[in-house]
């Protein structure tokens, strides 16, 4: 199995093609953002995204997984070396995922 990493190096190397991925660490994993945008993460050296509407189209019968304690179910993606596929699915989650709350906004 790829170490974190790997799998993250990987991931980026996968998603170049759609500009301003990136990835800082945190605990116990990597938060990956497109555009600023966050849309999964690498957790147990696996990629995992958020279950909007265009993942689960794209991956109906994929696991859901929890990335760590307490932290609500993400989608783990298998498929991590079809570049087309991940590029895909990020640019749709993209357009689907809200933006950056601004200070004093709603949550």
């Amino acid at each position: 199995m790829a170490s974190a990493r790997e799998c993250l190096g990987s991931v980026l190397e996968q998603l170049s093609g759609l500009g301003e991925v990136s990835s800082p660490a945190m605990m116990g994993g990597c938060i990956l953002y497109c555009r600023g945008k966050v849309f999964g993460g690498i957790y147990d050296d696996q990629l995992q995204v958020k279950p909007d509407p265009a993942a689960v189209r794209l991956m109906p019968n994929a696991p859901r997984e929890l990335p760590y304690a307490a932290a609500k179910e993400m989608i783990l993606v298998d498929n991590v070396d079809n570049r087309e596929f991940l590029c895909e699915l990020v640019q749709g989650m993209w357009e689907e995922l809200p933006g950056k709350k601004r200070e004093g906004e709603a949550q």
